[in-house]
């Protein structure tokens, strides 16, 4: 029952954004007729020249229908939203696929060539920290977040998550992903900036990766020590989390302002909005997780005094209050 389960969430999110895929590729099939004659009534013509002069506004188009629409049917018919998961890894890579091959995109090659297989590194990353986490299942649970959010709308839940689930995820993605719209639509040759992105975007991905490599051997073992009966160990404090509360949100909110820095060298530093919004609901999401924490008896003691002797964000050196210095004298 769980494999064929499995097996068929996994066609639903191979098969999901075949909508987009197919009608962008019929439009650069089909845009060039439209262009060449002028004041052409047809339906179609009208639409492929809109695509045509409105590469951003389309884009959100095909979003809305193929993510908005499509993945919250799929949601209500399931009663789960995972899907939204594993594509909030995808989404950014045909996004930047999509910019670099519409028609009235113009850009430095080299310049692309790098965002594009940064893009691609990040993706892999998460993804694969993202099957990792689910135990390299399709669709096994939705994002506690969602469930919660489930439980305190009740009924009203079924209209509710199309905008808390999706809609927001659209502002979310298009917002952080238009440094890649920017990268493709001003052509601007190589600088000392873009070695600058290059190397704020790497640190961001490995850092992220070895955090949540951490993070994920931290709960395997403990797993191992539950299923032995012995005590779990509270708290996460070695490795990269011994110097932040959250290194890998600080590793992923270091990729996307990576992202950023590309798109002011090429004059467009209003492009930060995205990130920005970003790393708020980070911060955010850090203070419901650590919330979580802190109602488990086992281990609030424990995580109060790494609250205290921890950065919440940025690594750094640990701090120790007086009144912990004193019990450890």
């Amino acid at each position: 029952m769980v494999c064929n389960q499995n097996l068929k969430n996994a066609i639903i999110a191979i098969l999901v954004p075949l909508p987009s895929i197919i009608f962008y590729l019929t439009f650069l099939n089909n845009y060039h007729s439209s262009i060449s004659i002028p004041n052409n009534p047809s339906f179609f013509s009208t639409l492929w020249t809109w695509c045509y002069h409105h590469p951003l506004l389309f884009a959100n188009a095909l979003f809305f229908f193929n993510v908005n629409i499509i993945f919250w049917l799929i949601g209500q018919i399931q009663s789960s939203h995972w899907l939204i998961d594993p594509y909030w890894t995808v989404i950014p890579v045909m996004l930047v696929h999509y910019y670099a091959t519409h028609p009235l995109a113009q850009y430095d090659l080299w310049r692309s060539k790098i965002v594009i297989l940064l893009t691609w590194v990040w993706s892999i990353r998460l993804t694969h920290n993202y099957f990792r986490r689910e135990k390299w299942q399709w669709g096994a649970r939705e994002d506690w977040r969602f469930t919660q959010m489930s439980q305190q709308y009740g009924k009203l839940w079924w209209w509710v998550s199309f905008f808390a689930v999706y809609v927001s995820q659209q502002i979310f993605l298009i917002g952080l992903s238009l440094p890649l719209y920017v990268v493709h639509f001003v052509n601007k040759p190589l600088s000392i900036l873009d070695l600058v992105a290059i190397v704020v975007c790497l640190s961001g991905i490995v850092i992220a990766y070895f955090a949540d490599t951490q993070l994920h051997d931290f709960m395997s073992r403990n797993n191992q020590l539950k299923g032995l009966g012995k005590p779990v160990i509270p708290v996460l404090d070695t490795g990269l989390w011994y110097y932040s509360r959250r290194p890998n949100y600080f590793g992923e909110t270091l990729w996307w302002w990576g992202l950023v820095v590309f798109a002011w060298n090429l004059g467009h530093g209003w492009t930060f909005i995205g990130a920005l919004v970003n790393t708020f609901c980070l911060a955010y999401v850090a203070r419901l997780v650590e919330d979580r924490m802190l109602k488990q008896e086992s281990r609030a003691e424990a995580f109060k005094l790494y609250q205290k002797t921890t950065s919440a964000w940025i690594p750094w050196f640990k701090s120790f209050p007086s009144d912990v210095k004193n019990k450890n004298a």
